[in-house]
């Protein structure tokens, strides 16, 4: 009989070939915990090939889940159980493995062959250099073939469902349901009835494996956190930002229309996004960026919510038709999921690289707000927000995500329709201007005094017909004007009414007010600044932090705050983008933390840097 113990938290990567199922295991691993009530923060990490030569460290694809009985904010820094589908897979995360961590290899696939491929001189498995860890060699591969040997498929088809028996082995190891899996399988399978019932089969006798071998001696349970009350949904970033999209048309009475054109990691949105027609919702894969965001922008025009998707190679083709978009003063929203660049760079790789070309990347003075989602689940938040500033201020609206919030998930709780911002928009529906010989016309450029955003004038609305184009506009009728004097005072305007926007002032959290050292983050750094500035303050150092979501306009307060301390630390995973913001307009003394390693921070790196600075101050 097993003995059971209780964690208070866990860390698990499940890391194989990019043929083995490892972002489908995780991703049903984690549905298991989400049912559970834990809270929990996912890491997917895949290589950008299509398919990588088998059994390759180019080809090696992960997914770790980090899930607890408290609040969370990473998905761990280190996993403190490995599941290695072969050797390369083995080979390419032992270097992230704490002494002590439990290892489960397929032992079947440690062959001479795939040994030489990743330059493994003996078998890892018996030389001793795992001694040091909890090591578990299960034969998957043929424990899976003898479990399926009555179902009506080949021996090949019968051995990719060797993903499904470690599932059930480590569902049980950690005392996970697999209910909803096999739910999942007979969905997903639902036309190839054999191979739905061989996956259920393989699940199942990886779950009766860990019950019934001597190999595991403890069995772990981890209770399910203390949330605030609500429903709560597993929800990854993209997810999140579609729903908010969807939201956001509700809440505003406007038909939503996304132009875009598929790209990593983007491309989930565009994919939810065309399921949800009953809100209103137009989805259209252009045939290239600069046509998506052309469309998005028609769209707008004609009185729609237009959205247009990319990531940083994208954006960049489309820096034109969003600096038409700040001169036609008109809403659209940006989406950029950052991804390592420069160029077509680490594709499936994280980074916060594209911040100044949120600021600044465009031709000619063409300033827009840049609103950044600090994790997942705020990705609905972020995109709200940015639909907000979008159609009260008549402006495009750079919403900045990346790689790690994209695809990685977390518990989101449903918030009530009822506290989303009403965002319902008025249209010009007549003319707002009177000549002097008592004629009343359009002026598409006359001013509203509280926001400077000018009339939003559906085409074909009787009496305001008025041009558009990218010619400079004369202030007030928008007739094409040459005059410099009116350039200036155009390209100033642009500028007031974004320095203008309304956002909220800079929270910070500084327990005692008594920190000499602030903490300042952008976007995905929420996270690891947040486990970092707990484990430090855990050991009694005193130490404030704040999360920038408005970088452009910036909070109004933000210098008055960087004034308080005595030093101000911006992690970031560029190399310096926000700290150069903040040195050229702020005087404080800004202490730059910089890598771009394609992977996000660990909260323990973070907790050393932030030692060091309190302990110089």
């Amino acid at each position: 009989m097993n003995t059971v113990r209780q964690l208070d938290r866990v860390v698990i990567r499940f890391a194989g070939d990019s043929g083995d199922g490892m972002q489908l295991t995780g991703d049903r691993f984690t549905a298991e915990t989400a049912k559970l009530g834990n809270d929990l923060s996912t890491l997917p990490n895949f290589p950008a090939e299509i398919r990588a030569p088998a059994g390759t460290l180019p080809g090696v694809s992960s997914f770790q889940i980090h899930f607890a009985d408290t609040d969370i904010l990473t998905p761990g820094d280190a996993p403190g159980v490995l599941v290695a589908m072969n050797p390369a897979a083995l080979k390419a995360n032992m270097g992230d493995l704490p002494r002590g961590a439990t290892i489960v290899v397929n032992s079947d696939e440690f062959t001479p062959r795939n040994l030489k491929k990743v330059a493994y001189a003996s078998n890892p498995l018996e030389d001793g250099s795992l001694d040091d860890y909890q090591l578990h060699a299960v034969p998957l591969t043929s424990l899976t073939i003898s479990a399926l040997t009555d179902f009506d498929i080949g021996k090949n088809e019968a051995a990719r469902a060797k993903n499904m028996f470690a599932l059930g082995l480590i569902s049980w190891l950690y005392s996970r349901p697999i209910e909803t899996t096999i739910s999942f399988i007979d969905r997903k399978f639902a036309a190839r009835p054999e191979i739905a019932r061989a996956n259920v089969a393989a699940l199942k006798a990886g779950h009766a494996y860990g019950e019934t071998t001597e190999t595991f001696a403890v069995r772990y349970e981890v209770p399910p956190a203390t949330l605030a009350p609500g429903t709560y949904r597993n929800i990854t970033g993209n997810l999140a930002l579609a729903y908010g999209l969807v939201a956001a048309g509700v809440r505003s009475k406007l038909p939503v229309f996304l132009g875009a054109y598929p790209i990593t990691p983007a491309s989930d949105i565009l994919h939810e996004l065309s399921k949800h027609k009953r809100f209103g919702v137009t989805t259209v894969q252009a045939e290239d960026e600069i046509a998506a965001v052309g469309a998005a922008l028609g769209a707008s025009y004609g009185g729609a919510l237009g959205v247009t998707t990319s990531s940083g190679p994208g954006i960049a083709l489309k820096s034109e038709t969003i600096s038409l978009a700040v001169a036609l003063e008109l809403p659209l929203v940006v989406v950029d999921v950052q991804r390592a660049g420069p160029s077509t760079g680490l594709p499936t790789k994280t980074e916060q690289a594209d911040l100044m070309m949120a600021l600044h990347g465009r031709h000619g003075e063409a300033p827009m707000p840049v609103v950044a989602a600090q994790s997942p689940s705020d990705c609905f938040d972020a995109a709200i927000e940015a639909c907000r500033i979008a159609l009260t201020y008549r402006t495009p609206v750079m919403l900045l995500s990346d790689g790690y919030l994209a695809n990685g998930s977390e518990p989101w709780r449903l918030p009530s329709v009822a506290d989303l911002p009403d965002l319902t928009v008025e249209f010009a529906t007549e003319p707002n201007h009177v000549e002097a010989d008592g004629t009343s016309v359009f002026w598409p450029y006359k001013r509203d005094p509280e926001t400077m955003a000018r009339p939003w004038a559906v085409p074909g609305t009787p009496g305001l017909q008025h041009r558009i184009g990218g010619l400079e506009k004369k202030d007030g009728t928008g007739d094409i004007s040459y005059d410099p004097d009116n350039h200036d005072f155009m390209v100033r305007t642009r500028a007031a009414r974004i320095a203008a926007i309304d956002v909220p002032d800079l929270l910070v959290d500084d327990p005692g007010e008594t920190a000499n050292v602030l903490v300042l983050g952008w976007g995905s750094t929420y996270g690891p600044i947040g486990a970092a500035v707990r484990a430090v303050r855990a050991r009694g150092v005193s130490i404030a932090r704040s999360h920038l979501r408005h970088l452009n306009p910036l909070p109004k307060n933000l210098g008055e705050v960087l004034a308080s301390y005595d030093k101000v630390v911006v992690p970031e995973m560029n190399l310096g983008q926000l700290s150069a913001v903040l040195k050229s307009t702020y005087d404080a003394d800004i202490v730059g933390y910089n890598q771009v390693r394609g992977l996000p921070f660990t909260s323990q790196e973070l907790e050393a840097v932030l030692e060091e600075v309190v302990k110089n101050v």
